[in-house]
């Protein structure tokens, strides 16, 4: 049983996926494994980030509950 409206969409629909494909390949093909020293830094900034984010988070929290009630 054929697809029939597979068919009846648009090449360029085709065509910019296999752009979009194309341009994966190409990050995939130049990207490495990153080092020890480079992951952990990364995971230390993310960490970090990730702390302010939530700290900033229970300041505005703490504040509306004290002073909203």
């Amino acid at each position: 049983m054929k697809n029939i409206w597979v068919l009846s969409l648009p090449s360029s629909i085709f065509k910019k996926i296999k752009e979009v494909l194309a341009s994966y390949k190409r990050v995939l093909i130049i990207a490495r494994k990153p080092d020890k020293e480079e992951l952990v830094r990364t995971a230390k900034i993310c960490l970090i980030g990730m702390g302010l984010i939530g700290l900033i988070g229970f300041v505005i929290y703490s504040f509306s509950i004290l002073f909203l009630g």
